[in-house]
């Protein structure tokens, strides 16, 4: 499961290709999903045996006693940004007004939650809209329907202008982990070396990937079905080389599943929480750095 595509697209969907995924034995179906809330759910429910995205509503199912396992990160920061109306010029001014998120319990709930938590502003003194793309969240933005949104920084490039990027989420929440894969411990026990060909067809993928920019950005434009000219491709293929959000190597922070959990905590969303070795399995990885090698 990945997340619907938008214009990362082409780092989610070469690395999945055949000719990275056959010299590992696997063939590999890719489901779109719009949140990792639904990826989770599908996960648990046994109807795909993996899906990539922000891993806290995996770590607050796995308090819960869900059997869910991170085992891998190919963005450990985020590319998404608080986006407001002309209006608002800091996250205080958004008290009182509509502000889009995705699914509650996302990735996008939780850091503006968290982010207006940071300035002395209750969830309770805003009204959280649950719109799944980030396309839509922006256009609810665009026309006026809610106040801020959080959205893909590619949107900078096409916001009208009384829509502007208030501050980059890589900035305020620097441990944030925006996408690692996530599966189940029990696919691990029964399919371990499946799960290692899978990660070591995401680096060899992405080490791809980053070498080849014109050819990832038209995989880009070819499943968004963007125009030629639309810039967003481009954008955020060079914004996440640039600060680091993409990390082809897809090295497993520990450190920074443990500040996610403990960020969870703060927000009331975990209550008991585990050791962090139960939440991770750092094996995964390692077996899919012998088979790249």
């Amino acid at each position: 499961g990945i997340i619907e595509p938008k214009s990362d697209a082409g780092f989610a969907i070469m690395p999945l290709q055949e000719r990275f995924t056959a010299p590992y034995g696997l063939k590999v179906e890719i489901i779109n999903i719009q949140s990792d809330q639904i990826g989770l759910k599908s996960l648990i429910a046994g109807q795909m045996d993996s899906y990539e995205g922000a891993p806290n509503s995996g770590i607050v199912a796995a308090t819960h006693g869900a059997d869910v396992k991170v085992v891998a990160c190919a963005w450990p920061q985020l590319v998404q940004g608080i986006f407001v109306r002309d209006d608002i010029k800091d996250l205080a001014d958004l008290r009182g007004h509509n502000i889009a998120i995705s699914a509650p319990g996302s990735m996008p709930d939780m850091v503006m939650r968290a982010a207006l938590k940071q300035v002395g502003v209750p969830a309770s003194e805003v009204k959280f809209a649950s719109l799944g793309s980030d396309a839509d969240r922006f256009k609810s933005l665009s026309v006026g329907i809610v106040s801020g949104a959080v959205v893909s920084t590619e949107f900078s490039t096409v916001a009208p202008k009384d829509v502007r990027l208030l501050k980059p989420l890589r900035e305020v929440y620097p441990e944030f982990l925006r996408g690692c894969i996530v599966t189940s411990g029990d696919n691990l026990a029964k399919r371990h070396n499946d799960a290692a060909g899978l990660v070591a067809a995401e680096i060899t993928g992405l080490r791809y990937a980053v070498a080849h920019r014109d050819e990832t950005i038209a995989l880009t434009q070819q499943v968004t079905h963007a125009k030629a000219d639309d810039p967003r491709a481009a954008f955020i293929f060079d914004e996440s080389i640039k600060h680091g959000d993409l990390d082809p190597e897809m090295h497993l922070d520990v450190a920074k599943v443990a500040w996610m959990q403990t960020l969870l905590a703060e927000v009331g969303s975990v209550t008991k929480p585990l050791e962090v070795g139960k939440l991770v399995d750092t094996s995964v990885r390692a077996d899919a750095l012998k088979l790249v090698k």
